[in-house]
């Protein structure tokens, strides 16, 4: 697949993030894993203004081309997943309302709801507070997400990676359901938990869900 069409990918991508609610105006970032290195939004741009040149190519030490746009203020969380975790396709970073909710409260999401199992278990952590935009927050997340598709990011927002965009945008799409469930659940008393066991014969059971290639 040509640079190009993954860098249309990007924009389609960051576009739904917006359309779904999970960020607004120019926060959150979005990238994809190419040969080279990942392609990232750039920082500072509304998303519905992109064009495939405004895409930011860097190499897995975060260096660029020059004449580029800047990269997303957050490009070492992407860099670092990407060198850390070979499942790890594309990364989706947005700042939903319930997820980061949860994240205010410094609190991790419980296995409330079976669809956790989406992130790769549970609980989803949340990572330390760190500024924005430093190696410091990098390390941070990255700490979280071992063993997990998601993190939640204290006083800040959600991470979600994946093989592909659609999938790193999906996981983040059911995590902010699942905070918003938690949210609600705790506004009226003590969410019943699942336990180990069960989010384990869940999590084998997604291995076989959704429609299996004909034979």
């Amino acid at each position: 697949m040509s640079q190009w069409v993954r860098r249309r990918e990007v924009i389609e991508t960051a576009r739904r993030t917006v359309a779904a609610g999970l960020t607004y105006g120019t926060s959150g970032n979005v990238s994809v894993r190419v040969p080279e290195g990942f392609l990232v939004t750039p920082t500072g741009l509304p998303y519905d203004q992109l064009q495939p040149s405004d895409i930011v190519l860097l190499d897995l030490a975060g260096r660029g081309e020059p004449r580029q746009r800047k990269p997303s203020s957050e490009w070492r969380i992407h860099r670092d997943i990407y060198a850390a975790r070979r499942d790890a396709g594309a990364v989706v970073h947005v700042h939903p309302t319930f997820a980061t909710t949860i994240s205010c409260l410094r609190r991790e999401l419980p296995a409330v709801h079976y669809m956790l199992a989406t992130a790769g278990g549970a609980p989803v952590r949340c990572a330390a507070y760190a500024t924005f935009g430093t190696q410091e927050l990098s390390d941070a997340v990255l700490a979280a997400l071992e063993g997990r598709f998601a993190c939640l990011m204290a006083n800040h927002g959600l991470v979600a990676l994946a093989p592909d965009l659609d999938c790193a945008l999906a996981t983040a799409v059911e995590v902010e359901k699942v905070a918003e469930v938690y949210w609600r659940a705790l506004s009226v008393g003590a969410p019943v938990v699942l336990d180990e066991a069960e989010m384990a014969r869940v999590m084998e059971a997604f291995k076989d869900y959704g429609q299996q290639p004909a034979t």
